[in-house]
């Protein structure tokens, strides 16, 4: 659900949320949903680091319409860009994020997951996150000591999943995204230095071998570690100079890819960046792809 609770304010980046989205997206036939949020932007950068409540309420609103709708949720805290820059400075603030989030959400559905930092990266490598999640687990567990929680590595990248050391807690499950080939699925982008060139398609027996690649590792990491990761974004550039059916072609096959070793895989993102929504409706063709995956 890209560029709703995640903007600095809701509606700055493209739609806000409706009260029906997420019945639309139930009847379409998903099963779960990813919510970004940007905690931090709503919140006091002095102790005891108060979300505004105003906001706070409004994201448990958009959370209790999903449950409703019978879709898992996975909460997601995202764009927290000083927590990049500054990663020890920022640490207590993360902690008593993750503790007021976790008493905000403490009665909700078990189908509601916490996903603990969106794409770490700059100063936040994968060396320094175990010393940065233990303690935010730690708050979470106090009043939520089972509830599903996501961990990304560096960037989210799969190659650095392969190699961070996850939490030893059961409830903690691994998390990596996937935009490759980035020269196709970026291609128009306008926040990437360089931008991608136009004119990038996707499908070759290259991009075959690619993904091939990448879901092998995956494969052998749950063989090695016994855990699933969950795919927490994919997708492709929707600037209209791509064709639809390449978008199309590449949710189809990425996310059956995945399926065919068991990995559940969310698309980035809705009805803005990388839209797959568009006004009234879905954009042909791109649902039923994402929906019903082939190995």
């Amino acid at each position: 659900m890209s560029n709703m609770l995640d903007a600095p304010t809701e509606g700055a980046w493209g739609p806000a949320f409706a009260d029906d989205d997420f019945t639309i997206i139930k009847t379409a036939g998903f099963s779960s949903v990813r919510i970004p949020v940007a905690f931090s932007a709503h919140a006091d950068t002095t102790p005891p680091y108060a979300i505004d409540p105003t906001f706070l309420a409004r994201v448990r609103h958009v959370v209790t319409l999903a449950s409703a709708a019978k879709l898992n949720v996975l909460l997601d805290m995202h764009h927290y860009d000083a927590m990049m820059r500054d990663p020890d400075a920022e640490a207590p603030r993360f902690v008593a994020l993750w503790r007021q989030v976790a008493q905000a959400f403490a009665d909700a559905p078990p189908s509601v997951w916490f996903e603990l930092l969106n794409e770490p990266n700059d100063k936040l490598t994968n060396d320094r996150l175990g010393a940065l999640y233990a303690p935010a687990l730690a708050a979470i567990r106090a009043t939520n000591p089972k509830r599903p929680v996501i961990v990304g590595p560096e960037w989210n990248n799969l190659d650095k999943m392969l190699a961070f050391e996850m939490p030893d807690d059961p409830y903690v499950a691994p998390s990596f995204h996937y935009y490759d080939p980035f020269l196709f699925t970026h291609q128009g982008a306008p926040w990437p230095n360089p931008a991608p060139p136009m004119g990038r398609s996707f499908g070759s027996a290259a991009d075959r071998s690619e993904l091939d690649r990448s879901v092998a590792k995956v494969r052998d990491y749950m063989a090695r570690t016994g855990r699933v990761p969950i795919l927490g974004e994919y997708g492709a550039q929707d600037d209209p100079r791509v064709p639809l059916a390449q978008r199309v072609r590449y949710y189809g096959v990425v996310s059956s890819a995945f399926a065919s070793v068991g990995v559940a895989s969310c698309a980035w993102g809705y009805r803005s960046g990388f839209r797959i929504r568009e006004g009234d409706h879905w954009l042909p063709g791109i649902v039923e792809a994402i929906r019903a995956p082939k190995p």
